[in-house]
């Protein structure tokens, strides 16, 4: 995940090319306009992350994964 800036989104698909997948590790990249892009408020964090903590079942360890399943 990063930020970038350029003139259209060809250049900036080049850019993050370049600057995000040096190791060869990019599989997509995804770009998009940052008018585009809405974000949660910090200060209310609370109300937005907290409730999750109760609800056990978003919890990888709340489920059993069979012996069958490899590689987990």
């Amino acid at each position: 995940m990063g930020s970038l800036h350029a003139s259209d989104a060809t250049m900036a698909l080049q850019a993050a090319r370049d600057i995000y997948t040096r190791r060869g590790e990019g599989l997509s990249i995804w770009v998009v306009p940052s008018t585009a892009i809405t974000a949660s408020d910090p200060a209310e964090k609370g109300m937005m992350f907290e409730p999750a903590e109760s609800k056990i079942y978003r919890h990888p360890t709340f489920y059993e994964v069979p012996e069958e399943v490899g590689h987990m």
